[in-house]
């Protein structure tokens, strides 16, 4: 499972880019479609897939950054030229490259419903139940799999200091809920700093210094480092995750089908947390019918029996 949900949210990475990008679309038929690849941001997002999984494999150093850099300059040159002008995914250079307007009006708002929120404990506890599930689940299939793709995870599949890492998601949660912002939190798209080679503690400082600088420089990194821009990295270190494929048990079905189930449900429902739903609920039937139950701990029962009761009632 922790092999599956690895290499699922590569899958869900490289979904994310090309949806992002327009290259994946929807459609009211089948879902999902191929989008027009002659549109500037379809057309600029295959050009840096291209760039930088030919820099990926001449392997030069940082290719990933150096792709997302060329395919930047490369949009800024498609917007001058007037192919794709006025689109919001085409980078283009803004007229202001600093801003110190700083929108605070949300700013402590999470207190307002604290009057009400206690009036209906059941509905309460409902909502507590999904919002801790939905994060618990989404973290730590995310702190895993890039966890892997960093080398943190022993043979027995543990993670050493992974308490660590709760910690900060949490406060960073509580944090970004009071000054109002989207949630703070791990992210999958972390595994593109890791594919960079970010992979230390120091690094993670300096990432999140760089992230407290870009608040000033927000019109510039916005307006160059667009969805097709960006497209690319996510990609590339979606083909690197899914290489954890070749260590599972494709031969035994039991292992395979809640592999299966966890990556196709993580891409067609749009959730990590479904993901890794579904593929523990198969898991546990494939063990049911296979006679291997009694194998299976009373952990992992009690998280099927919560899994079901996510999937089935919503709660």
């Amino acid at each position: 499972m922790k092999l599956g949900i690895g290499a699922a949210i590569g899958f869900f990475l490289a979904f994310l880019g090309l949806k992002g990008a327009g290259i994946i679309a929807a459609d009211p038929s089948t879902f999902v479609t191929m989008g027009s690849l002659t549109a500037a941001p379809a057309l600029l997002a295959l050009i840096g897939i291209i760039i930088t999984l030919i820099l990926y494999v001449k392997q030069v150093p940082a290719s990933v950054f150096i792709g997302l850099v060329l395919t930047a300059i490369i949009g800024v040159i498609f917007t001058l030229a007037g192919f794709g002008t006025g689109d919001v995914l085409m980078p283009a250079v803004p007229a202001q490259a600093i801003s110190f307007d700083f929108d605070l009006s949300l700013f402590g708002a999470c207190f307002n419903g604290f009057g009400t929120l206690f009036n209906n404990i059941p509905n309460l506890i409902m909502m507590l139940f999904s919002l801790v599930f939905v994060t618990f689940f989404d973290t730590t299939g995310t702190l895993m799999a890039i966890g892997r793709q960093c080398g943190f995870i022993d043979e027995e599949g543990h993670a050493a200091g992974i308490e660590k890492a709760f910690l900060a998601d949490a406060v960073g949660g509580i944090v970004g809920a009071v000054f109002g912002t989207s949630t703070v939190t791990a992210y999958v798209e972390s595994a593109t700093g890791v594919g960079l080679g970010g992979k230390t503690g120091l690094a993670a400082i300096v990432t999140g210094i760089l992230f407290f600088l870009s608040i000033i420089f927000a019109p510039l990194v916005l307006g160059l480092f667009t969805s097709p821009v960006t497209c690319a990295a996510l990609v590339i270190v979606g083909i690197l995750m899914i290489g954890q494929l070749k260590e599972v048990e494709w031969d035994n079905i039991v292992v395979a089908s809640s592999v299966f189930m966890t990556i196709v449900m993580m891409i067609l429902t749009y959730s990590i947390s479904l993901g890794i739903a579904w593929g523990f609920v198969v898991y546990a039937v494939a063990s049911i019918a296979s006679g291997k139950a009694k194998e299976l701990g009373w952990a992992i029962w009690l998280m099927v029996i919560v899994f079901v009761i996510y999937l089935f009632f919503g709660l």
